[in-house]
């Protein structure tokens, strides 16, 4: 059925109405949840049904990506079967209203936001600029870019693909079956209100510095269900900075 809205654009609406999926109303992996029922428990000031799209339920359930929208309780859904990123690729909307991927872009989240929120955002990102040009210049090679970021509240960083890029479960799934994909890299999002980040805006070290912004980098890979290029030196990073602190 959810091969329909593209195979059936004629019928694109009706199948569409008949599409269940799992929610962060509840958490539950059974996809009780129509876009209907969605729509009719939307917040006032918010006007896009939000998704995040991961290998498995637990890793969607868990995203870091779904922090801000549970402190603001914003429905999210939760997306693991393979073809799910495909559909919504070809779904856009639903009864006028924008669908929109958690983990693509920089987050809006609209009218949800007060004027204030906005402007302590505006700070935060002012007194962390020479954080991010730092941490810019040590993932050049696997970044587009670093910034701060409002949509966490319990993880230090997350990644986030562009607006307009494949998602990172499609291009995995692709990249499995053989498919040749165009280079791309994520943006790397530093939550400020972190104490791992705080502690990593006061480092003077360079060569500690560039330790823990690696393993933040693939802790953040991995919290998407990810696959690190070299494993070993994580860990043995991660077990660096552990002795450190024991010590």
């Amino acid at each position: 059925m959810k091969e329909g809205p593209a195979e059936d654009h004629n019928n694109k609406e009706k199948i569409a109405n008949l599409l269940r999926f799992s929610c962060s109303i509840d958490d539950k992996v059974d996809q009780t949840h129509s876009l209907a029922d969605y729509k009719g428990r939307m917040q006032e000031g918010q006007d896009k049904i939000y998704y995040v799209v991961a290998d498995n339920h637990n890793t969607a359930k868990n995203s870091p990506h779904l922090e801000i929208f549970r402190k603001k309780g914003i429905e999210v859904l939760l997306l693991s079967e393979r073809v799910d990123e495909w559909l919504m690729s070809h779904m856009m909307d639903f009864d006028g209203t924008q669908l929109q991927d958690v983990a693509k872009g920089a987050l809006d989240l609209g009218e949800v936001e007060d004027e204030s929120e906005k402007k302590v955002q505006e700070e935060k990102a002012k007194q962390f600029e020479g954080l991010v040009e730092r941490v810019k210049a040590l993932l050049e090679e696997q970044v587009e870019s670093v910034r701060i970021t409002h949509r966490l509240t319990d993880s230090p960083a997350c990644l986030v693909v562009g607006e307009d890029d494949m998602g990172l479960q499609m291009r995995r799934i692709m990249e499995a079956a053989g498919q040749a994909m165009p280079a791309t890299k994520p943006t790397f999002e530093l939550n400020p209100e972190h104490p791992l980040v705080a502690k990593l805006n006061d480092e003077v070290d360079e060569a500690r510095f560039g330790e823990l912004t690696k393993v933040l980098f693939d802790q953040a890979q991995l919290a998407e269900g990810g696959q690190l290029e070299d494993p070993a030196a994580y860990v043995s990073r991660l077990n660096k900075l552990l002795l450190e602190l024991s010590a």
